[in-house]
């Protein structure tokens, strides 16, 4: 019997390694831009992924899972919005603060619990509704200036394009889980992430031996630091996808804002920025937000 709670706690793991992952993959901007960044992800990534995948057929004594045209459709949807996604919120990052543009980015809850209503029939009570609606006011809160020019008016765009791509990715690899239509959690899940994974590395590695040479050799180069922001993205990834498997899309990414709190630690002691009244009244509706949600599901 798996413990209601486990989603919980798989989600919070998760939020904390992608803000690590983040933090890594915002300093590797500078030097590979925002798509050679968004592949560090999934190149250097992917083999953690699949040794993930080894371990747990191993331990079951297991096979790899058969796979059906649903679960092809899905994944694919999901891995290909997910790079979208990551190459947005990179781009935002370069705008404004971590913290702030962490925010922006979490407007994605309200997309996921939609399209996890119209595509997985995922229900939406009043209470997650309520938790929902909270969070996002917190977003709105964290993101509002009053004096916006058009480089704020940007931000928002990428920060919100980015929202639904994730929001889309979420609802894919949600999708692709369930379309295994297997028992248990961890296999399915972390077959998922593998293949998932997989498909993103040949997609981008495509992509910049066409288009941007150089950044594949430079990230070849800053190999150390890549290597690190991949095995965190696996293991972030990993715990998302495990949570994936046991609740609604919805549940796992308005819990994942909590990682706005995290993101909050990164932005004021590593990347030295100021955060406001103003940001740390929207952090804390954020927190109420995700509370609410832990509070509905005990």
């Amino acid at each position: 019997m798996t413990p209601g709670w486990l989603w919980i706690a798989f989600t919070i793991f998760a939020a904390s390694g992608q803000t690590a992952r983040n933090a890594m993959q915002r300093e590797l901007t500078a030097s590979l831009g925002a798509v050679g960044a968004t592949h560090v992800r999934f190149l250097f990534g992917a083999p953690f992924a699949i040794l993930f995948l080894i371990i747990v057929l191993a331990l079951n004594h297991a096979t790899v899972p058969h796979t059906s045209s649903a679960f092809w459709l899905w994944i694919v949807a999901g891995a290909l919005t997910q790079i979208f996604g990551t190459a947005l919120m990179l781009m935002t990052m370069e705008q404004r603060s971590f913290v702030v543009a962490t925010a922006y980015i979490k407007t994605e809850p309200v997309f996921v619990a939609l399209f996890g209503l119209m595509f997985l029939a995922d229900p939406i009570t009043l209470p997650m509704l309520a938790a929902i609606l909270i969070a996002t006011a917190g977003v709105i809160v964290v993101s509002f200036n009053a004096k916006a020019n058009y480089g704020d008016m940007r931000t928002a765009l990428l920060g919100l394009g980015s929202g639904l791509s994730f929001a889309i990715a979420a609802i894919g690899f949600r999708g692709a889980i369930l379309s295994l239509g297997m028992p248990g959690y961890v296999l399915p899940a972390t077959f998922t992430l593998a293949i998932g994974l997989v498909i993103q590395t040949i997609a981008l590695t495509l992509w910049l031996m066409a288009r941007n040479r150089r950044a594949l050799a430079v990230m070849m180069r800053l190999w150390r630091p890549s290597l690190f922001a991949g095995f965190m993205g696996a293991v972030a990834s990993e715990f998302w996808f495990l949570a994936f498997a046991l609740t609604s899309a919805a549940n796992v990414r308005t819990l994942g804002l909590i990682d706005v709190v995290f993101a909050q630690g990164v932005s004021r002691f590593l990347f030295k920025h100021h955060t406001t009244p103003r940001e740390y009244a929207g952090i804390a509706i954020l927190l109420a937000g995700a509370i609410l949600l832990v509070a509905v599901h005990r």
